[in-house]
C-alpha cells in the first residue's frame, strides 16, 4: 500500500493522445490521492490551463498538431501567478533532445513505459518545488500588503509636508517690503518639502529697520520647526514676542544691538530650547536716514554690499553659529549704506551648490552672477540668481536650501 497522501496534494493534468496512457497514468494518480483531469492534446490542455490553474503536468512529448514541447512553450508565456511543474513524458533519451526540452521550459523527464516508483518519486520532487514557490507566494503576498501600507504612510506623509511647505511659506509672505528709504526682497527655495532657512524684515521703529537671514542645521521636519519658532521670535507683527525689540525710555520701540540679539539667541537655544540644533545668522539693523548700518554675523556666510558701480564688498570674519557654545560672544560689525548700495544675506546653499562634477559655486562664482545681473531690480536680480544657480548645479533640486533678502537702500 502507497502511504497516505497528504491534503493538500496539487491538481494533475494528465496529456496524452493515447487514451489507454491517460487511464492508466490517471488511476495510478487517483489511488494516491491526486485530483486528476485529462487531455487527448495539447490545445485541449492549453485551454484548460486557461481557466484553471495545475500544480503537476505530465504531457507527452510526441501528439499530432500541438506536441508535447510546444504546449509546454504555450503554458510558459501564459500570465499566471502559480507555477505548473511540467514533466515530459518520452521515448526520446538523448542528450540534444532532453537538452531542448528543458530550454522549452519543462522541469523533468520521465521515460515511457512509465515506472511507478519512478514517477511517484517525480511527483514528490515536483511537490516540494511547489511547496517553495507558494511559500514564495505567500510572502510576497506580505510584502505587497506592507508595502501597500508603507505607501499609504508615505503619502499620507506627502500630503502632511505638502500643507507643511504652505504654512512655511507663509513666513515670509511679504517677498517684497518697502520701508521708504529702503526696501527689502528675499526668495526662499527649500531642498524639499520643507526647510531650514529663514530671511526676514521687520521695523524696529519709525526710522529703524531690521533684516536677517537664517540657517537652521539639519533639513527636514526638525529644521522646519526651528524656523518656525525663530520666525516668532524675529517677527514684526508680534512686537511683544520679538527677542530683538525692547520699549525705549521714552516710550517707543527700541532694539538690543545685534550682538546682543545673537547672544540672546545663543543663550535660548542652550538654556531653555536645550535642542540637538543649532542655526548661522546674518542679522542687520539700518538707520533709514543716515544709512548707518550695525551688523552681527554668527557662522553664517559673509554678507555683501553691492555698489552701484558693479562692486562687491564682503563683510564680517565668520563668527560662532548660534546655539553650540555657551557664553559665545558676538562682534558687531558698522558701516555706512550709501544711495544705490544693496546689502544681500544669503545662506551657504548658494555658495556651496555643487556641479555635476561636485565644483561647489563659492564666493566668486556668486559675485560673478551679482556683476553680471547687476542692472536688474532686487527681486529680478534675486530670481536670476536661482537660475544661475540651477544651471551651475545642473537641476533645479538643489541639495540644500536656498535663501537670500537684498535690503535696497535709497537713502531719505
Amino acid at each position: 500500500m502507497p502511504p497516505a497522501a497528504p491534503c493538500s496534494l496539487p491538481a494533475v493534468l494528465v496529456v496524452d493522445d493515447s487514451r489507454a496512457q491517460r487511464r492508466m497514468i490517471g488511476m495510478q494518480l487517483a489511488r494516491w490521492g491526486y485530483q486528476v483531469t485529462e487531455a487527448a492534446s495539447g490545445d485541449e490542455a492549453l485551454q484548460l490551463c486557461q481557466t484553471q490553474p495545475f500544480g503537476l503536468i505530465l504531457s507527452d512529448w510526441m501528439m499530432p498538431g500541438m506536441t508535447g514541447l510546444d504546449f509546454c512553450r504555450a503554458l510558459r508565456a501564459l500570465p499566471q501567478e502559480g507555477y505548473g511543474y511540467f514533466i515530459l513524458l518520452t521515448s526520446k533519451s538523448d542528450k540534444a533532445a532532453i537538452a531542448g526540452g528543458l530550454e522549452a521550459g519543462a522541469d523533468d523527464f520521465l521515460t515511457k513505459p512509465v515506472s511507478a516508483d519512478e514517477l511517484r518519486a517525480r511527483l514528490r520532487a515536483g511537490e516540494r518545488i511547489l511547496g517553495m514557490q507558494n511559500e514564495l507566494i505567500a510572502k510576497n503576498h506580505l510584502l505587497a500588503d506592507a508595502l501597500s501600507q508603507i505607501q499609504q504612510l508615505y503619502d499620507s506623509l506627502d500630503r502632511d509636508l505638502i500643507e507643511a511647505r504652505k504654512l512655511q511659506q507663509t513666513l515670509v509672505r511679504d517677498r517684497f517690503r518697502d520701508f521708504g528709504a529702503a526696501s527689502a526682497s528675499l526668495i526662499l527655495r527649500p531642498s524639499g518639502h520643507v526647510g531650514g532657512d529663514l530671511v526676514g524684515s521687520f521695523a524696529i521703529n519709525a526710522r529703524r529697520i531690521a533684516v536677517y537671514s537664517v540657517d537652521v542645521s539639519g533639513h527636514g521636519v526638525a529644521s522646519a520647526m526651528m524656523t518656525a519658532r525663530l520666525a516668532g521670535l524675529l517677527s514684526g507683527a508680534s512686537p511683544d514676542q520679538n527677542i530683538a525689540l525692547i520699549a525705549g525710555g521714552d516710550g517707543t520701540q527700541d532694539a538690543w544691538p545685534p550682538e546682543a540679539v545673537a547672544a540672546r539667541l545663543n543663550r535660548l537655544m542652550l538654556e531653555e530650547l536645550q535642542v540637538d540644533q543649532y542655526f548661522t545668522m546674518a542679522y542687520a539693523e539700518i538707520d533709514l536716514p543716515t544709512g548707518e548700518c550695525r551688523l552681527v554675523q554668527a557662522g553664517h556666510p559673509h554678507p555683501l554690499v553691492l555698489h552701484p558701480d558693479g562692486g562687491v564688498r564682503m563683510l564680517g570674519e565668520g563668527g560662532l553659529p548660534i546655539g553650540l557654545v555657551e557664553g559665545a560672544e558676538y562682534q558687531r560689525i558698522t558701516l555706512r549704506l550709501r544711495p544705490g548700495d544693496r546689502l544681500l544675506l544669503a545662506s551657504d546653499g548658494v555658495t556651496e551648490c555643487p556641479s555635476p562634477d561636485g565644483a561647489e559655486l563659492g564666493a566668486e562664482g556668486l559675485n560673478r552672477i551679482l556683476a553680471g545681473h547687476a542692472s536688474l531690480p532686487s527681486p529680478d536680480l534675486l530670481e536670476a540668481m536661482i537660475w544661475e544657480i540651477a544651471r551651475h548645479a545642473g537641476t533645479e533640486d538643489f541639495p540644500d536650501d536656498i535663501s537670500a533678502l537684498i535690503l535696497d537702500y535709497r537713502g531719505s
